[in-house]
């Protein structure tokens, strides 16, 4: 829960460039899932997930270090609304095995084919939170878009391209992300905590930050610092140039984490037609400080699909 808050209310749409290839779709045997509530991806990992409603599908992807269990505000509301809301916990994550290997941005785009293909989903929308917003753009990569109806970008901190080098001046220097994770290996823990209060923008309970920080020590050492380096470095710019379908980016003007200005901004420009809307007062943890504007955007943009 790192810091340093931006900008202004605002809303616009963004219209620029390029196309995405779908790929070809490669089905799953339904013996990849162990037993209910689970799924063993190609490598043996096994991945929780829930399944909850029925109607249009909406597969939510959590942020760095969280689960499944942050999207509880989103998922309960909008299956009794009529749309069928999945999560799963990344690997190492939650309830998922730790594998000790697989933290990259292919392999973690693989998983999440593995549990699309798994669960026969076809006209799914992807709700990114945070560093899943770098899962998201490398699976359709990959993988293509025949899938997919739609992607839902919410409070993204992986994309397009965090890192400062000569063609992206913008950008974080490279020692900072150091001495971030000089500060994850002397206590993680103690890191969390202090940041618990800007992460809410102080919107939050004692006991939605004791929850959060409790998911965040779930995950495994191994894995939070290797996806804190991959996503510090991954450049998406192209990637995301090449994104055709309907793409809402949602962000908060207080996001301490991943400021608008750094991320979803820039992203917006290089996607072709995506829409931004910019939550006044919304942190990084928007999804529950702002859950009942987020879920009717979410069930508007989700609807909009069906036409």
């Amino acid at each position: 829960m790192p810091g340093s808050p931006p900008s202004s209310g605002m809303q616009r749409t963004v219209t620029p460039s390029s196309f995405l290839i779908d790929a070809p779709i490669r089905v799953r045997p339904s013996s990849a899932i162990q037993h209910p509530g689970y799924i063993r991806t190609p490598d043996g990992t096994s991945l929780f997930y829930r399944d909850w409603g029925t109607g249009a599908p909406l597969l939510f992807l959590s942020g760095w270090t969280l689960n499944s269990s942050m999207w509880a505000y989103q998922m309960q509301p909008l299956a009794e609304g009529g749309l069928r809301c999945i999560a799963y916990d990344r690997r190492a994550h939650g309830r998922s095995s730790d594998p000790g290997s697989g933290y990259d941005f292919d392999t973690l785009a693989d998983d999440l084919s593995c549990v699309i293909e798994t669960l026969g989903l076809y006209g799914v929308t992807l709700v990114a939170h945070s560093f899943a917003s770098g899962e998201v753009v490398r699976y359709l990569s990959r993988h293509g878009t025949g899938r997919t109806a739609g992607v839902v970008f919410v409070a993204p901190a992986a994309i397009p391209f965090l890192l400062k080098t000569e063609d992206n001046p913008s950008g974080i220097d490279g020692a900072l992300f150091e001495q971030l994770r000089a500060a994850l290996l002397e206590d993680f823990a103690g890191w969390a905590e202090s940041g618990g209060e800007a992460y809410f923008a102080g919107l939050a309970s004692r006991g939605m930050i004791d929850t959060t920080i409790g998911m965040m020590n779930l995950t495994s050492h191994q894995a939070l610092l290797a996806m804190s380096r991959i996503q510090s470095s991954t450049d998406f710019r192209s990637e995301l140039a090449r994104i055709i379908i309907p793409t809402l980016l949602i962000h908060g003007d207080r996001d301490a984490s991943a400021p608008a200005e750094l991320t979803s901004m820039p992203a917006a420009k290089l996607i072709a037609g995506a829409q931004l809307i910019i939550y006044e007062g919304g942190p990084h943890g928007l999804y529950f400080t702002h859950k009942e504007k987020l879920n009717r955007d979410i069930d508007r943009f989700v609807r909009s699909l069906e036409k």
